[in-house]
């Protein structure tokens, strides 16, 4: 999730930095700024990955292995996430620079996808880690999701977010799931939420009075984790009392806010704008988990 993060936030600088550079005014500056500042955010992001992240394991032989049973596949939406939001975020930057819809769907679409693709090759020799086919899959998701909407609705009515509340396993753990709160969000599944936000007006018709910024969103998340596939470690206080954890999925229901639809005539706006819609705005939802039903205030 760290790793994958890291991508996510420099497609953001790219995002805003050309969306509100007033100054390039010609396509062909645009496509400059734009081919300079992704390439620079891109090798340098791998760089940085290979020296922070990888540097600390032992290199191998390219091997694969199958962590799709890790997690309950939190870090597999991780995935679908990233290369679905890299591939949104790209395809506007390509259609603000003047990219034909062809080179939008295949180089801005398929951007995610190829970032994500080179980091795995890059497990895939890590004594770590491992070339994950549970990956690709997700990989391939995010980004089949991003371009199909864009070639049959020309815009994204359903979109991936996330959210991210502090869990009280991450100290228990602190080496696994983080030892500081920005550490945690990277890290601590227990504490991430991933949502499929839909926009029910862009299914109305125009002249439908359903405000057109408000979405509503269905969560997944998981909790009690602190082992990848199990809780494989005993928590015992200063008295010998031991402390498990259940481990268990859950499902959400919310509201939420798109923000690209909120109209602004500023440029730099709507840039933020794109990049915030990551996030899903905070609201009071329906919880289902463990065979109950809960309500919480945030």
């Amino acid at each position: 999730m760290k790793k994958i993060n890291i991508f996510i936030l420099c497609l953001c600088l790219i995002s805003t930095k050309t969306y509100s550079s007033d100054s390039l005014s010609i396509f062909k500056k645009r496509k400059l700024a734009l081919g300079i500042s992704s390439l620079a955010l891109t090798s340098g992001s791998l760089v940085y990955l290979n020296q922070a992240w990888y540097q600390e394991y032992n290199t191998s032989k390219f091997h694969s292995f199958d962590d799709n049973d890790e997690w309950f596949q939190m870090d597999k939406y991780g995935h679908i996430l990233t290369t679905y939001q890299t591939g949104r975020l790209m395809m506007n930057a390509m259609e603000w620079a003047g990219y034909t819809k062809n080179n939008q769907l295949l180089i801005g679409g398929l951007s995610g996808f190829a970032y994500m693709s080179a980091i795995e090759v890059m497990d895939g020799y890590s004594y770590g880690w491992g070339f994950s086919w549970g990956d690709m899959l997700a990989n391939a998701l995010g980004t089949g999701m991003a371009i199909g909407q864009k070639l049959v609705w020309k815009e994204q009515r359903i979109q991936l977010k996330f959210s991210f509340y502090a869990s009280p396993y991450a100290k228990y753990r602190p080496n696994l799931l983080g030892d500081e709160i920005y550490l945690q969000i990277l890290k601590d599944y227990n504490g991430q939420i991933y949502w499929l936000s839909v926009n029910p007006s862009s299914f109305m018709k125009k002249e439908t009075k359903f405000p057109k910024w408000l979405n509503v969103a269905f969560g997944y998340g998981a909790n009690g984790m602190i082992g990848a596939r199990y809780n494989n470690i005993v928590i015992q206080d200063e008295s010998g009392n031991v402390t498990s954890f259940n481990r268990y999925r859950q499902g959400y229901f919310s509201l939420d806010v798109d923000l690209t639809r909120i109209k602004t005539k500023s440029r730099f706006l709507k840039s933020v704008f794109s990049c915030l819609n990551i996030i899903k705005i905070p609201f009071p939802n329906l919880e289902v988990s463990e065979g109950k039903l809960k309500f919480n205030y945030y």
